[in-house]
């Protein structure tokens, strides 16, 4: 994921100063130059890097901070605090008009930064939160591009307003916002063309578009990727047209994350939502306070609890809870626990957001697909070894074992793994009742 090498190390600055029972100021000076050295290598914008550190180094050598009982920990917790600050403090929402007038988004960006699948995400996102969007195909120049904003639509059940590529931009843009208005819908968003680079031809478009339609706002999506170059892009649109956001894309991939301690210095607009994966429900709300909290390694515990809160359903996880204390669970509900996980993101997202485990999880390789066995077998049971796995004798396992295209040592490794499951969480579910008390339960698929 982004941010792992600049993560491990300032962390393993931090390891240096919470070892030392006293600080002084040339001990702060020389942690403080190794977290510069980090943010430059993580692509962090220079002048962005050069003012972070000149505030923490003023608050840091403070006499509050030297004659605490945890000076390293206070100057830790001073570099998080103005991290935060650096990302924008607080969260920031797309906002709306009031009642249900129609509200116009207009996405912009280059070419390759993920803009038309962002666009098809967000409107899920906003169907979620009770709005009726409407997607508008506004980039005449590349036919694909509208397709895939088709495809990518009627993945989300979202309708998609297109007229081909023999219309100007803007004139799409206008009929699309009186059919909405026809139509009851109450968000357009606009998928405009993207280019390899910006030109003014480009920019003189989505100029004209903001001229003759109402655009409440104007979001840009970057690819977090291109690091430096997604900052300056963000700086060159904003001085353009104003926006008033940038969604990054490909935050999980083998990025450097200096986008996304730069956009919001730079441009003075917030990062309102990350693109985590390809997936169209991979696109988190963007919370300065959590992004810091994993870029230190203190884990993401409230996005993971979101994550789960939108695909478990509480009636089920009462259910399921009821069922592991008794011990009643069959291979239904775990093959149900392997979706859920899988709709979170996987074993290897959950536990990133884990305080400390990126550091202990260094080089170790996480396959998400280790549970393509497990669904094979499953899916080779009749509904009644599902729902009864005592039934299952070797002759049936060996049927199973056929249909699944594995071994019969499989099947029996899943099915013992199976039992040891239930055995260990009627175990934990005892446990975990009994310390969760008023403050309620976090419910996490189980066996894993």
């Amino acid at each position: 994921m982004a941010f792992d090498s600049l993560s491990d190390k300032l962390q393993n600055v931090f390891k240096k100063l919470r070892n030392k029972g006293t600080l002084t100021e040339a001990d702060v000076k020389v942690a403080l130059k190794e977290v510069k050295m980090a943010l430059l290598e993580a692509d962090v914008n220079f002048k962005v890097v050069k003012q972070f550190i000149s505030t923490v180094q003023e608050r840091a050598v403070g006499q509050d901070v030297m004659t605490s009982l945890t000076p390293g920990q206070m100057v830790i917790k001073i570099v998080n605090e103005e991290m935060v600050s650096l990302m924008g403090s607080e969260t920031t929402e797309i906002s709306f008009k009031p009642s249900n007038e129609i509200t116009v988004i207009m996405m912009c960006g280059l070419q390759g930064a993920g803009k038309t699948t962002t666009t098809a995400k967000l409107a899920g996102k906003f169907k979620q939160k009770g709005k009726k969007p409407l997607l508008v195909a506004c980039d005449v120049y590349r036919p694909a591009a509208i397709d895939q904003l088709k495809v990518n639509g009627e993945k989300q059940g979202v309708e998609v307003f297109s007229m081909g590529t023999g219309h100007k931009p803007v004139d799409i843009a206008k009929a699309a916002i009186e059919h909405a208005s026809k139509n009851g819908f109450n968000v357009c968003i606009l998928d405009t063309a993207g280019r390899l680079h910006v030109d003014e031809d480009m920019m003189q478009e989505l100029v004209d578009i903001k001229a003759n339609v109402d655009v409440h706002q104007t979001i840009l999506v970057v690819d977090s990727m291109t690091g430096q170059d997604a900052v300056n892009v963000a700086d060159t649109f904003n001085s353009k047209l104003d926006i008033d956001g940038v969604i990054l894309t490909k935050l999980d991939g083998d990025t450097r994350g200096g986008a996304a301690l730069s956009v919001r210095a730079v441009t003075g607009k917030p990062i309102l939502y990350v693109g985590m994966g390809e997936k169209l429900s991979d696109l988190e709300q963007f919370y300065p306070d959590r992004m810091a909290s994993r870029i230190l390694g203190m884990g993401d515990i409230l996005t993971l609890i979101d994550k789960a809160q939108e695909q478990i359903d509480e009636e089920k996880a009462k259910e399921m809870e009821q069922k592991l204390r008794k011990a009643e669970f069959d291979f239904n509900d775990f093959y149900e626990q392997i979706q859920q996980m899988k709709k979170m993101g996987g074993i290897s997202s959950m536990l990133s957001m884990l305080p400390g485990m990126s550091s202990q999880l260094k080089g170790v390789e996480i396959d998400d697909d280790a549970f393509k066995p497990f669904e094979a077998i499953i899916n080779s049971m009749t509904k009644e070894e599902r729902s009864n796995p005592s039934l299952l004798n070797p002759s049936r396992k060996k049927r199973i074992a056929n249909g699944a295209g594995v071994d019969i040592s499989e099947v029996n490794r899943i099915v013992k793994q199976f039992e040891q499951s239930k055995k260990m969480m009627k175990q934990m579910s005892g446990m975990m009742s009994g310390k969760a008390g008023k403050r309620g339960r976090f419910k996490m698929p189980f066996g894993f």
